[in-house]
């Protein structure tokens, strides 16, 4: 199988190639490039089985390379974006390994790609659109709570968690005080910034700062020990934890 790497940064570059050779060593690296100038030149005149591709190249984003070159080879995205930003790839069927590479990872979009083998039909440019969405949006930074006569500003880095339970949502303060938002878990999943906060669960949202310790109940489960500790479990499904663990090393 023949493939290309286009990444501009040497390290990132030469780790994939390294993991690339110790699970695959029949795999041929044809090139590798920086720049989206230099990887449109080649595609223009020639073909590979799979491109892996950065987003951030050394001339600009790599989506350029798509409107000027009509591809259709499988691609594997090699990305730092957070998970907010992943679930634009799902929702266009785009493979992507999170820097940094673990092999398991790559071994296993490499098993995907062998298992699938075919021509893809992806939206680049809503897959840019939707990143690009992301760079800018603006994220709440305080909210506004009421206990009694009193109303208080809470800013982001002073809240543990949010809490689901009942009918209410609860934000909880680093310091253990619990006020009543009125938010959905679902609205507020939106209005965090993912770089900082995750959903844990159906009843949880949690700053990093307050993810205390995690212990692995199977291996595809984890349960997650809060500060404050709330009244009840903090379980991560398994259909969530592995977005859970790129979350915590992104």
């Amino acid at each position: 199988m023949n493939v290309i790497i286009v990444e501009d940064e040497k390290f990132a570059r030469e780790n994939l190639e390294q993991l690339l050779t110790e699970l695959a060593p029949a795999i041929n690296i044809e090139a590798h490039f920086d720049t989206v100038h230099d990887t449109v030149e080649w595609l223009r005149n020639k073909q590979t089985d799979l491109i892996f591709l950065d987003i951030h190249l050394a001339d600009d984003l790599s989506f350029k390379i798509f409107e000027q070159v009509n591809i259709k080879t499988p691609v594997i995205f090699t990305t730092a974006y957070d998970q907010y930003a992943l679930k634009a790839f799902k929702v266009n069927s785009v493979d992507y390994l999170l820097k940094p590479i673990d092999k398991n990872e790559l071994s296993a979009a490499l098993d995907k790609f062998k298992e699938r083998h075919q021509e893809q039909s992806i939206d680049f440019l809503k897959l840019q659109s939707i990143l690009n969405e992301r760079a800018e949006k603006v994220y709440q930074r305080r909210f506004l709570v009421k206990r009694r006569d009193k109303i208080m500003s809470v800013k982001t880095s002073d809240i543990a968690y949010f809490e689901g339970e009942d009918r209410y949502v609860y934000l909880v303060k680093n310091d253990g005080s619990r006020y009543i938002v009125d938010y959905k878990l679902s609205q507020l999943e939106e209005d965090l910034d993912p770089g900082v906060f995750f959903r844990l669960n159906r009843s949880f949202i949690a700053h990093f700062d307050a993810i205390d310790k995690i212990v692995t109940l199977s291996k595809s489960r984890v349960k997650v020990y809060l500060d404050p500790l709330p009244d009840r479990e903090v379980i991560i499904s398994t259909e969530n934890t592995r977005n859970f663990k790129m979350w915590l090393n992104s």
